[in-house]
């Protein structure tokens, strides 16, 4: 009998498949290793969920929530920060390394016969989704909380049918794959709405929830729009978060406290109480455990605090809309002066955008890479900055580790228009790796 793998030798076997930017616009091999498998994603209920941003917040929530009606779950979010075992969670807590591994272990063989019967080997992305399914049917889970890997009809997890599907803010991503029309961008993602599903849509342009309701009557589906249906009430920012109030589809919840900073967090609440309900078949949460749920709910690489004097925040916008989210965050939640970023991006973003987004709030910029082949080098990325900010702005430090030396500097100087010194703080921002290699090098444990 084979020695079983180390989960090093599992993550270099899994990233030596098609890494997830690759995309073939087929189910066939997921639906192949599913039906092998015994089609696990069916043995549980299923909570789907798409858009371009909050997404992974929003699981988190919803994860929480059912667990605090008494239900097992399990989770599968994209990307991770640190580790791949963070992908794939039981009742909130990430497998452990010797859990993946045997997650692999047991799909494995099912994979090399959908390799051989097909054109190209199955992706990454696909044997993780086939992985996660099986995990959560092995453990059992009573749902599921299914997060897709981009866009949505073609999407590996697609394959899962979402009796709630939950539908975060449509806007421009991943543009060479999707397109950069929002509409355009709608009907993909609206391949997760199912027939007899409540479809629970977070606030979206005109254009978007057209193409949603259009997708929601042909399959005969349900559903909930966040203003008209739910919504934010009263809310007041804090210390640590903000306190709100949830208008969900079946009551009033109060004085919610949310440990997460920015009003986008607020609505990403809204959203996941809503498809709680509408997951309990439209029935009210006892208000006292969805104020339990939602205090306990983290974010890693959301406007993330990673270290105090001078404070690291960490957060993985990687595109125009996500960053407008979190430079109003910023601004409700600290004051800090000077802000310094440290920024890394991939090379297929809206680095201009991303870039232009940030430039109001940032003092200075450090211009970085991660480590990743994706990554724009930082070289490209300052000459870029220099046009957004101007070249007394903006500095490069090829490696990160320097970066964040070269910023936690500039933020601790001060700056020359009145800020103390002491009272600067930094920004890792530009995409989820780089947010996830700062957060290694700033010695914060995988979430």
């Amino acid at each position: 009998m084979a020695a079983q793998p180390s989960y090093p030798e599992v993550e270099r076997l899994l990233l030596g498949r098609w890494p997830e930017t690759r995309i073939d616009p087929s189910l066939d091999r997921i639906r192949r290793l599913a039906d092998l498998l015994g089609d696990p994603q069916h043995g549980y209920a299923v909570v789907h969920l798409t858009g371009t941003n909050g997404k992974t917040s929003t699981s988190r929530m919803i994860d929480a929530l059912l667990q605090g009606t008494g239900l097992r779950t399990g989770r599968y979010t994209s990307p991770h920060l640190q580790m791949m075992t963070e992908r794939i969670s039981l009742d909130g807590a990430a497998l452990t390394p010797e859990q993946f591994v045997a997650a692999y272990v047991d799909v494995a063989p099912y994979v090399e016969v959908v390799d051989r019967s097909g054109s190209h080997p199955m992706s990454f992305f696909e044997i993780l989704t086939g992985m996660a399914f099986a995990a959560f049917a092995d453990a059992p889970v009573d749902a599921a909380v299914v997060e897709v890997g981009m866009g949505g009809a073609w999407d590996a997890t697609n394959v899962a049918d979402g009796q709630v599907a939950v539908v975060t803010p449509v806007a421009v991503d991943h543009a060479s794959y999707l397109g950069d029309d929002p509409a355009d961008i709608a009907v993909e993602k609206a391949g997760i709405i199912k027939t007899g599903a409540m479809a629970v849509l977070a606030r979206q342009a005109d254009e978007v929830i057209e193409v949603l309701q259009r997708r929601a009557a042909e399959v005969g589906a349900t559903l909930a729009l966040e203003g008209a249906d739910f919504g934010i009430g009263d809310r007041v920012p804090g210390i640590g978060g903000q306190v709100l109030s949830v208008r969900g589809l079946a009551r009033e919840y109060d004085d919610i406290f949310l440990p997460l900073h920015g009003e986008y967090q607020a609505h990403n609440a809204a959203c996941a109480v809503a498809a709680v309900e509408a997951f309990l078949g439209g029935n009210a949460l006892d208000p006292d455990i969805a104020r339990e749920a939602l205090s306990t709910v983290t974010s890693p690489g959301r406007l993330e605090v990673a270290r105090r004097s001078p404070t690291i925040v960490l957060d993985g916008a990687h595109n125009p809309h996500g960053a407008e989210a979190t430079v109003q965050a910023l601004q409700e939640a600290f004051s800090f002066s000077p802000l310094v970023g440290v920024m890394g991006v991939m090379g297929d973003k809206d680095v201009e955008g991303l870039l232009a987004a940030f430039e109001p709030v940032l003092a200075e910029i450090v211009c970085t890479q991660n480590s990743t082949p994706r990554a724009l080098p930082a070289a490209q990325l300052g000459d870029v900055a220099e046009g957004v900010f101007g070249a007394d702005r903006v500095h490069i430090a090829s490696r990160l580790d320097d970066a964040l030396d070269v910023a936690v500097a500039l933020a601790e100087g001060g700056d020359s228009s009145g800020g103390s010194l002491g009272s600067g703080g930094v920004l890792v921002t530009g995409s989820v790796v780089t947010v996830g290699e700062a957060r290694t090098l700033l010695t914060v444990e995988p979430g």
